[in-house]
């Protein structure tokens, strides 16, 4: 039986970073997003209530092309690619679930991921209202894990998760084996496996070998 690995993107497969962090440096609004980041982490924003303040943040000037050079100029870990092609040759399956925007996220598929899925936004330029349905949580995470176990033929008990905080908590709580990357104190008791560092090889390998 293979497994599925489940990859959460800000903070884990982006070194100290996020995707609206990234986006908001290509528009120079680096100092109002860190304000918006320390008011989500602190619980005073809930999802929702970031997105829609960091929508109204970016309407103005967000391109594809910003996007683009947002996601390329990111801090991604090293090995990425390598890993999932690995994961893949061994008849195994990844995916990435992130609150991110999933016009952000989605770009994950061209490195390899079978499926990435995140939060729904307008579309760029954004123009419309955001939706809040559309707009991922915690336990969002789980209902996507079960849906892809469903379409995979597999069940949690087939899961591998890797996260770094509170978003990957509920997740982390659900499947048998985790990896705690460059983890805060939400997800470090949790796991299974923790890795500090900058290669998703080496973290993948404690999946591998069994720590």
């Amino acid at each position: 039986m293979g497994k599925l690995h489940l990859f959460d993107m800000d903070g884990t497969l982006l070194h100290g970073s996020a995707a609206a962090v990234e986006i908001s440096r290509q528009l120079g609004l680096d100092r109002e997003i860190a304000a918006l980041e320390e008011a989500f982490a602190a619980g005073a924003l809930t999802p929702v209530g970031f997105a829609q303040r960091a929508c109204a943040l970016w309407a103005a000037e967000l391109t594809e092309d910003r996007v683009a050079a947002a996601f390329e100029g990111a801090p991604w870990l090293t090995g990425i690619r390598e890993v999932w092609a690995d994961i893949r040759a061994r008849g195994e399956r990844c995916a990435v679930i992130s609150l991110s925007p999933g016009f952000f996220v989605e770009r994950l598929v061209a490195w390899g991921a079978d499926t990435a899925h995140g939060s729904r936004w307008p579309a760029v330029p954004i123009r419309e209202p955001l939706e809040p349905s559309g707009i991922l949580s915690s336990a969002a995470k789980v209902r996507i894990a079960d849906t892809l176990c469903a379409r995979y033929g597999l069940t949690r008990s087939d899961c591998v998760a890797y996260g770094d905080s509170m978003s990957d908590v509920e997740l982390f709580t659900v499947v048998p084996e985790s990896v705690a990357v460059n983890a805060d104190h939400h997800v470090s008791g949790l796991a299974t496996y923790a890795y500090t560092g900058r290669d998703l090889r080496d973290a993948y390998e404690l999946v591998c070998t069994g720590g």
